[in-house]
């Protein structure tokens, strides 16, 4: 592993500080909520003293800092605008309020539960994953956190979870012209993506997984137009937000999985990030168990924040983003595992109204990658020796942490 000292370093040579500081000042509206900046509320950021290193690392070093704060700030203020609906579990993570997700609950210790003022809202079986979760209402004078420890001691055998919020992650910043496609490789494999909605008539196939859903929104338009410019002819889209305060939730994301799964989508993208959940990566693992490649996208909380989730369960192809130079965006997250960069700024996409946006963050990296492993499929090849093939090597020989196995869908720019 390597310190945070090195990776402001690299970060330097990959990504001079003026080009790539300033996110984009007209994040892209996906639900009623603003767009904050996700995962468990995280000590100070380690290696602050760079001895050695010139000013422009330490110019880097204070950015990342500035992004693990953002961070902070924006979850903190979520969870104040939104008392109703959400608040945090105990890892101080968002969630949606008064509601606990179990999985494995026998009777016996659902009873417990109850007796103990818990009241079982939903007994769900998720189609498509053959997968059972039960959601329970918290006593009303006990908050999520606390909750979570007494239901934990209460069934020591079953996994708990809350329904933790997941977020977009990129944005729009403002409209520009378009050059032409390069790069687009034309498939008729579905590719399942789990977002906010796409217009409809960019998508075969739509579905709402939230109140008010399917709600078209930027930047599902944006991640189904990267599809469509990159060949995909048929997307199944799957709304995780619509009007909902406390959309993205990991539940509405696993019966999203299922669904898909059931439809016989054998990829599926999915940009957006959140912190470690046990609903959601059971639904991961079951989905992949039947053959589905899960592609995600790592973030733009910076690499001083913690591994982002889903890009970090276990074989989920994890996704980073470059810009039109190849420099490694400097807000881009990390996961525990990196497979592949692609395409993250200075490419192009379309709004919920069609307009040419220019675009910047892992979101948009992800469904680049997403096609390519749809198109490998269809051909009948095995997808991760197509992209290695393929994947340009960035950085230090050979697989790396900023850029793992290499930059794939280098000519991509987006939609025209």
């Amino acid at each position: 592993m390597f310190s945070l000292s090195f990776m402001a370093a690299a970060m330097v040579l990959a990504a001079p500080a003026a080009a790539q500081i300033g996110l984009p000042s007209a994040p892209m509206p996906q639900t009623s909520l603003p767009v904050p900046v996700i995962g468990p509320v995280v000590g100070p950021v380690v290696g602050q003293t760079l001895d050695g290193v010139d000013r422009a690392a330490q110019d880097v070093q204070r950015e990342i800092e500035g992004l693990a704060r953002q961070r902070v700030r924006s979850i903190n203020r979520l969870l104040r605008d939104n008392r109703q609906s959400i608040e945090a579990d105990r890892q101080g993570a968002p969630a949606r309020r008064g509601e606990l997700l179990v999985l494995d609950a026998d009777d016996t210790t659902l009873e417990a539960a109850r007796q103990a003022g818990f009241t079982i809202v939903s007994r769900d079986m998720i189609d498509g994953l053959d997968m059972a979760v039960t959601r329970l209402r918290v006593p009303d004078a006990m908050e999520l956190a606390e909750a979570e420890t007494v239901l934990a001691r209460i069934m020591p055998e079953a996994k708990i979870a809350a329904d933790n919020l997941h977020f977009p992650a990129g944005h729009a910043a403002t409209r520009a012209a378009a050059p032409s496609q390069t790069g687009a490789i034309g498939t008729d494999t579905p590719v399942g993506m789990i977002d906010s909605a796409p217009v409809r008539d960019a998508v075969t196939e739509l579905r709402g997984f939230a109140t008010g859903a399917p709600l078209p929104a930027d930047h599902g338009s944006a991640v189904a137009s990267l599809l469509t410019a990159s060949g995909v002819t048929r997307i199944r889209a799957a709304d995780v937000y619509g009007s909902d305060k406390a959309g993205g939730n990991a539940l509405a994301i696993a019966r999203a999985i299922g669904w898909l799964t059931a439809s016989g989508t054998k990829v599926v993208t999915i940009s957006l990030v959140g912190p470690r959940n046990a609903v959601l990566e059971r639904a991961i693992g079951a989905a992949q168990a039947r053959g589905v490649v899960i592609v995600a996208a790592v973030g733009n909380d910076g690499p001083a924040a913690p591994p982002a989730f889903p890009a970090s369960y276990d074989g989920v192809v994890a996704v980073t983003a470059v810009d039109g130079k190849r420099r490694a965006l400097i807000e881009a997250g990390k996961a525990l595992h990196l497979d592949y960069a692609a395409p993250g700024a200075d490419i192009f996409g379309l709004n919920a109204m069609g307009k040419r946006m220019r675009l910047r963050g892992t979101s948009f990296a992800t469904p680049l990658v997403a096609a390519r492993i749809a198109r490998a499929k269809a051909d009948g090849k095995d997808w991760r020796r197509a992209l290695d093939a393929e994947a340009v090597d960035l950085g230090a020989t050979g697989e790396d942490a900023i850029y793992g196995r290499g930059l794939v869908c280098a000519a991509c720019k987006g939609a025209r």
